[in-house]
């Protein structure tokens, strides 16, 4: 009787604690992404991102399915994007190619982690709809990432576009529908 109570007692426990698990391991994949481009293991740093994406598309859905949403899970996961897609792709791709023009590379690298804070925070004090409002993080963040495997096809300029624009879509104000 007792081993069955302390089975029960650990199941319950850690489904109450899985989702935020997946997003500490997320929030983990991000900062090992950033420890990888201040390495100049870039290889490793778009691996790291993309673990994080995958690992981000499941804590919400494990958080609901044992039904364990909260808002301090709300909370840790925009901290771990902030992360995750925030700094990380923003520091690989500085690092890559925007170290590059100097000054201009430093601005626009703050200006995409800047806009991607102000999403999270706008998200974490809105009421919860079937739209997202801006670009969220994520998508930003791993299209970024993955714009890595762009840069011997696209030119370096590309980059003063690309980031201002992700930026900019991460705070304005069009409506995407949550899939």
């Amino acid at each position: 009787m007792f081993i069955i109570h302390m089975v029960d007692s650990t199941i319950k426990k850690i489904k109450s604690h899985a989702a935020n698990l997946i997003t500490l391991c997320n929030l983990s994949f991000g900062g090992a992404s950033i420890m990888a481009t201040i390495n100049e293991a870039y290889s490793y740093s778009v691996l790291f991102i993309f673990i994080a994406a995958f690992l981000d598309r499941y804590d919400g859905k494990v958080a609901r399915k044992f039904n364990q949403e909260s808002e301090l899970g709300k909370q840790l996961d925009s901290m771990g994007d902030i992360i995750s897609f925030g700094v990380a792709p923003a520091l690989l791709m500085y690092e890559c190619i925007l170290h590059e023009f100097g000054m201009i590379g430093i601005i626009f690298t703050i200006l995409y982690m800047a806009c991607g804070a102000f999403r999270l925070a706008r998200f974490n004090v809105s009421e919860a709809t079937g739209y997202f409002i801006g670009l969220p993080i994520t998508a930003a963040g791993t299209f970024l990432t993955f714009s890595y495997f762009l840069i011997p096809v696209v030119g370096q300029q590309f980059y003063l576009f690309l980031f201002p624009l992700l930026s900019i879509l991460m705070v304005c104000t069009l409506t995407l529908k949550k899939v």
